[in-house]
């Protein structure tokens, strides 16, 4: 604001009776330098208080992390265990905290023990799909000689279909286990819209000065003002949209694992021994092979200098002894 007031004072002093008489020019082409000044300052000065005000709105609302004004992390949730502040459930349920008055961010991973894993992913992306959800990643290991099958997927449920497609996913097996972490983004969203509106109201009001500016000059710091709130305000839409897309579909780890896995014991006869150790000795083998096969350009490489530097040296050292 005190940009503008000495602007304008500047201003009027260049316009004053006095400095007019001081110049000696016509009376009329002072009236018309008068406008011009005049029409050009105004202008200034709308285009400053137009920035300013942006700027201030833009910087003083900051952005306050998911953290702030959240709800603590739940962790993991032990059986017949109600969390009371975050508003969820043993059984992995949110509760009636959670109104439509707040912004939550639900975030959580299920483990399930299950007979066929590849088979229980596939109804897990069904009942995610059914709810309205999505799945956004989707990775299966299926079963071997030595590793039991098992799939891992990240879901997107719809907040409000979270409590049934929970119930629903642990009907497909034994439940290992339900995490679920809620962060209250509330005041995130609510500064987001404040800058998002001040920035729009900044941009239509530098719209409509470029449709009135007819100085060169000025046409060029609004086109320049304008470019640079337009990015802001598309960024900052864009974190707004990401964090209602948050807040609308909760984000779910599925971890799926195949019944009776066991880890590799030791060798339990005299032929399994012989089995375990003839395996082993083809494995080494056979690294032994790979490593042979990584360094044999090397080795030639070296090989080649070697000789190189050994031919160098034999000659100098028969032209030293003929010398």
């Amino acid at each position: 604001m005190t940009i503008l007031r000495d602007t304008q004072s500047s201003l009027n002093c260049d316009a004053s009776p006095r400095n007019r008489a001081d110049t000696g020019a016509p009376k009329g082409n002072t009236l018309n330098m008068r406008r011009s000044w005049t029409r050009t300052g105004a202008l200034t000065a709308v285009v400053l208080t137009a920035l300013l005000l942006a700027g201030c709105t833009a910087n003083g609302g900051g952005s306050s992390s998911p953290s702030e004004g959240g709800a603590p992390n739940v962790g993991v949730i032990e059986p017949g265990v109600r969390d009371e502040t975050t508003g969820f459930a043993a059984d992995g349920m949110t509760s009636e905290v959670k109104t439509s008055n707040r912004d939550v961010v639900t975030t959580g991973s299920v483990s399930i023990t299950v007979p066929d894993p590849i088979k229980s992913a596939q109804s897990a992306v069904t009942l995610t799909e059914q709810a309205g959800g999505r799945v956004d990643s989707r990775n299966e290991m299926p079963a071997t000689d030595n590793q039991a099958a098992s799939a891992t997927l990240r879901l997107r449920i719809p907040a409000d279909a979270l409590d049934h497609t929970l119930i629903e996913l642990k009907a497909l097996g034994t439940v290992n286990y339900v995490s679920l972490n809620a962060t209250d983004v509330t005041q995130q969203t609510k500064d987001l819209d404040a800058r998002i509106t001040a920035l729009q109201t900044s941009v239509d009001r530098l719209l409509s000065l470029m449709s009135a500016a007819s100085d060169t000059t000025d046409l060029i710091t609004i086109e320049d003002a304008l470019s640079s709130r337009q990015a802001d305000l598309e960024s900052l839409i864009s974190q707004r949209n990401l964090l209602a897309d948050q807040i609308d579909y909760s984000t779910i780890t599925l971890d799926l694992y195949e019944d009776g896995i066991v880890a590799p014991g030791a060798p339990g006869d005299f032929w399994s021994g012989v089995v375990a150790g003839w395996l082993a000795l083809v494995n080494t083998v056979g690294a032994v092979v790979v490593a042979l096969g990584v360094a044999l350009p090397w080795i030639g490489a070296i090989v080649i200098v070697g000789l190189i530097v050994l031919l160098i040296v034999r000659l100098f050292t028969r032209r030293r002894n003929a010398a």
